[in-house]
């Protein structure tokens, strides 16, 4: 059972739905019923069909805040935690337009966003978590390696990935090369040829590149295998089999 100990009243979350990110800040007090009325008109997800589940601000899943009577502070929800709004109508997902004109916005310039002390950027400074974490002799290694690699490796090149596990060997293209946010060293992005990847080209709300919904992933450039590999042709699998 979810159970809150952090007995501060206002909370600070991000709401991050398809399209849509935010920070805001809730009482405690308010029922989970309540909290998603609220949440309707910042996501443009309706009522009906939301769905809330509560993230560390790690990014891991805690829960889904599941009971409408419930007020907010009985699930452990903190500071910079957040909040992801999750639209069960699949019909309305893939097909509706989401007019983001309509969705409530906070727009701050990056240096007064700098000045405040209760951002979740100000949060990872004082607490060195994520990119203001101190660097060991270990992460000063990761920065650079690789790189010899990567120079090697070029966008829009086709390459192959060694697949680690199932020794399944993935075609793609290129689609990035270079360092990336979430962790040190050197990567290349691909767009792989078939729905075998991870996401769509961003990462930790990061977008590195562009391609469909889980056609993208990151690799070590060690594992790419830069070549003339052709896409292959699904038909001409099947005429063989």
């Amino acid at each position: 059972m979810l159970v809150n100990t952090n007995s501060t009243p206002i909370v600070t979350v991000f709401v991050t739905s398809e399209g849509v990110s935010s920070e805001r800040r809730f009482d405690k007090a308010i029922t989970i019923s309540k909290l998603k009325e609220r949440l309707e008109p910042i996501t443009g997800v309706p009522v009906s069909t939301m769905k809330v589940q509560l993230y560390t601000a790690t990014d891991q899943l805690v829960g889904t805040l599941d009971d409408d009577e419930k007020m907010l502070g009985y699930y452990p929800v903190a500071d910079y935690m957040r909040l992801e709004v999750i639209d069960l109508n699949q019909r309305r997902r893939k097909n509706e337009f989401h007019d983001v004109s309509q969705v409530e916005k906070f727009e701050i310039s990056d240096a007064e966003y700098d000045k405040r002390n209760d951002s979740v950027r100000a949060f990872l400074q004082r607490n060195k978590m994520g990119k203001f974490a101190e660097k060991t002799d270990a992460d000063r290694e990761l920065e650079v390696q690789y790189k010899e690699e990567a120079d090697k490796t070029k966008v829009g090149d086709r390459c192959e990935v060694e697949a680690e596990g199932d020794g399944l060997v993935k075609r793609g293209t290129v689609r990035f090369v270079g360092t990336v946010q979430f962790k040190p060293g050197y990567w290349v992005g691909v767009q792989y040829d078939e729905p075998l990847g991870k996401h769509d080209g961003t990462v930790q709300g990061v977008s590195y590149f562009t391609c469909p919904p889980k056609y993208g992933a990151f690799v070590r450039p060690n594992k790419v295998k830069v070549g003339d590999y052709p896409e292959d042709d699904l038909m001409d699998e099947l005429d063989e089999m």
